[in-house]
Parts: structure tokens; C-alpha cells; sequence
């Protein structure tokens, strides 16, 4: 089943089940399964519906619907650099013996269709496609040999990135927390229904041009070496999210023209996964800020 979260027509946020373009209403405004897909989760009701659930509950057309990030308040968004070989070649940072670490604020995310924001203040807005696990129960120092059983199931997630802001300094939070730049979406796929996910495929296409084409079992880091890698460290929740790494054909290096303008559509691909589609809106007040970045060159120079 696709499992996502949406604002219904008459704009109340909820969440359900879509098949065959029909949107199944499972949350407060519906059967009142639990009040949230993130709840849904931690209750363990996730994943376990049979279709004879959605008998009754209210529907909707999925084209009338809005779509909302998958899970709209993670306690833990853990996002992994450089994971694939192609990306580390292609930035130059091979020979990783720990996973790269970097945290996404989950008001920094948007849902299927929505814009992503490029701020006024960058002028290299990129993306990065990627594979997003969700948590389905505490997770404490997990062996990779469990690390599958902690997995509630799977979504397309693309990691925008303001890449002057993440280049200003060795940490990348900047550069990855703008407002509307997390793409979680359209749907979270439970784990049963997914089977391999090392047999899936991962393909970023920018103006239906592809630029990231790769087998999620090219992850430098595997899922359960990830797991348990970040267990190791932060105990994880039900709802909490790692988002696993992009493969090489990032915009950066892409060559001329690779980084994203206004009007840009990107999507994000993976197999039975569906297709995260966004499209690059300046700011609104774009050009009438400036930038951070500049005074502190200034201040460095004089400095």
C-alpha cells in the first residue's frame, strides 16, 4: 500500500492510503485510525492494514488532494553524505571509513509537488536524490544483522542544497536547512511491500533530462551498517528518518548548467516507490536581501 500525507480538499491535514488515484482518509477527518501517518507508525498500525480497511472511509480524488511530506514531524531527520562511489568520486572525498553525518529540521520539508524555495541568498541551489528509511521501532545500538526488523518502510527524498552556504564552513547545516528544500514524498512504501531494496533503482531527472541513475545496492553504507551506525550514537524513535546519500550527477559537477533556476522540475524516481516531483521557485523577494556569506568575506578581508 502507499501510505502518504496529504491536506484534503477542504483543506484539513490528514493522512491515508492511495490506489488507482483514489485517496483513502484513514486519519481524524476519516476513520480515525490514528491522528497522524507518524502516529500511525509508533502505534505499529502502519503497515499492517489489510485493503478491507479502507472500506468506508471517507475518499477523494488523488488530484484533489495536497500533498504534505510523508511524515510531517520526524523527532530525528538523520541525513548521510558522499554515500555513493560515484558521488565520492565525483567530489573528490573517497576512502570514508565512517559514514558523513548531517542533520535536516523537519519544518525544512515539503511534500510531492511543491515548490522548492531557492533562497535570495544562493546561486547554486542543487539537488540530491535519495532513498529515505522511517524508523518503525526504538532502535539502540542495533546489530546490522537486526537492523532490517527496525525499518517501518521506504520513500523518495530529495535533499536540495544550498552549496555556497554548505561550503562556507566544514559543517553543512547551513547549506541544508533552508526553508522548503526536504523533499519527503509521495508516499512511504511499508518494508514488506518493498521486499530487496537493494534491488532498487534511484533516478534524478532535471527538465526529463536523467542526471542520477544508480542501484541502491551502490550505497558505500549499507542500510544496515547505517543503522547501526547512527544507533550507535542517538537512540532512534518510531517516525525518525535517515535518508541514506545521493549517487553522482549532482548538479555541481554536473558541468554548465547544471545547477537549478526558477522553473527548473526535478524528479525523483525509485522503483515502486513512485515519483517526487518539485519545481524550483525563486523566493519571493529574491535579490532584495543580502547575503550573510557576503558581509562575512567582507569582515574576513578586513579582518
Amino acid at each position: 500500500m502507499n501510505y502518504l500525507s496529504f491536506v484534503t480538499p477542504e483543506g484539513t491535514p490528514t493522512w491515508g492510503v492511495a490506489s488507482q488515484g483514489v485517496v483513502y482518509d484513514l486519519g481524524p477527518t476519516g476513520t480515525g485510525r490514528a491522528a497522524s501517518l507518524h502516529d500511525a507508525v509508533a502505534a505499529g498500525v502502519f503497515g499492517t492494514l489489510e485493503p478491507s480497511a479502507l472500506a468506508g472511509a471517507p475518499t477523494y480524488a488523488e488530484a484533489d488532494i495536497s500533498y504534505l511530506p510523508c511524515l510531517t514531524t520526524p523527532g530525528k531527520i538523520i541525513c548521510i553524505g558522499v554515500n555513493y562511489r560515484t558521488h565520492q568520486e565525483e567530489s573528490g572525498k573517497t576512502g570514508q571509513t565512517a559514514p558523513t553525518v548531517f542533520t535536516r529540521f523537519a519544518d525544512t520539508q515539503m511534500g510531492h509537488l511543491a515548490p522548492a524555495i531557492k533562497p535570495a541568498s544562493t546561486g547554486t541551489f542543487d539537488y540530491e536524490g535519495e532513498m529515505a528509511l522511517v524508523i518503525g521501532k526504538e532502535a539502540w545500538h542495533v546489530a546490522p544483522e537486526d537492523a532490517f526488523d527496525h525499518v517501518a518502510g521506504y520513500a523518495n527524498y530529495n535533499d536540495f542544497s544550498v552549496r555556497d552556504w554548505q561550503k562556507a564552513a566544514s559543517q553543512w547545516i547551513p547549506g541544508k536547512n533552508f526553508p522548503a528544500t526536504g523533499a519527503f514524498g509521495p508516499y512511504l512504501v511499508p518494508a514488506a511491500d518493498v521486499g530487496d531494496v537493494h534491488g532498487l533503482t534511484l533516478e534524478t531527472r532535471v527538465n526529463g533530462e536523467v542526471r542520477q541513475h544508480a542501484s541502491v545496492a551502490d550505497l558505500y553504507f549499507d542500510i544496515p551498517t547505517l543503522i547501526s551506525y547512527v544507533t550507535g550514537f542517538t537512540r532512534l524513535h518510531p517516525g525518525d528518518v535517515i535518508v541514506t546519500g545521493t549517487p553522482g550527477g549532482v548538479g555541481l559537477f554536473w558541468g554548465e548548467d547544471g545547477l537549478l533556476d526558477a522553473g527548473d522540475e526535478v524528479e525523483v524516481e525509485i522503483t515502486g516507490l513512485g515519483v517526487l516531483r518539485n519545481t524550483v521557485q525563486d523566493e519571493a523577494d529574491a535579490g532584495s536581501t543580502p547575503s550573510p556569506l557576503a558581509a562575512l568575506g567582507a569582515l574576513a578581508q578586513a579582518g
